[in-house]
């Protein structure tokens, strides 16, 4: 029973593979993903708003290709971070700073108990979907051997992906205008990041591949 359901499961998960930072589709289709930097709007004065909207409106008109803006919201957690302190607590040189360590992380734990500090982290979600050459449309009516085959799918995933970055670098060039940093997530990032958007009690903006 458990491996049906493994099963059943995964045929909603459109991802066949990720390679060098590229995500891989089952209908041939191939994504990466920036993370970007924020920028605090209110704080800025009305000339730097009106050059970051600018800036904006000037990085949508270069696109010529769909993209997914992500805002992942997820709570912080304070544990550790408030363990540490207690840790470095007896190592204070005095009494007076041992015992406002002491009421600092009460007064943060006590306010993280009344209110939920969440934080954010800004994606983009950048797709590309190859066009099969006609070469590649009729090799089906020539015998080709598993290794040239290999070859030819090895060279087709270079070359998509190529473009795949090109759009990558695109996108973040364009962003900077804005002043917003985007840099490519890794093949061990792209894992953990699907591996939280695929469980939605960890997440509360799931990424989806499928735009």
């Amino acid at each position: 029973m458990a491996t049906k359901v493994s099963g059943a499961t995964q045929q909603f998960v459109p991802v066949k593979e990720i390679r060098n930072g590229v995500i891989v589709l089952k209908d041939g289709g191939y994504r990466g993903i920036l993370i970007c930097s924020s920028v605090n709007f209110g704080l800025k004065s009305a000339d730097e708003q009106h050059a970051i909207t600018l800036g904006f409106q000037n990085f949508l008109n270069t696109l010529d290709f769909s993209i997914q803006i992500v805002v992942n919201s997820r709570k912080m957690d304070l544990r550790p971070y408030l363990a540490l302190l207690e840790e470095k607590a007896p190592a204070q040189r005095t009494e007076l700073m041992r015992i406002q360590l002491r009421e600092y992380v009460e007064f943060v734990r006590s306010f993280t108990d009344q209110a939920n500090i969440m934080t954010k982290s800004f994606y983009i979600v950048v797709p590309y979907a190859p066009h099969s050459s006609a070469a590649g449309a009729m090799s089906f009516l020539r015998h080709e051997s598993a290794t040239t085959k290999n070859t030819a799918a090895e060279t087709s995933f270079e070359e998509n992906r190529a473009q795949l970055e090109q759009r990558l670098t695109l996108v973040a060039s364009s962003l900077s205008g804005t002043g917003v940093r985007a840099i490519p997530l890794g093949t061990e990032e792209i894992i953990e990041l699907l591996y939280r958007s695929f469980n939605p009690g960890e997440l509360e903006n799931p990424i989806r591949l499928d735009q």
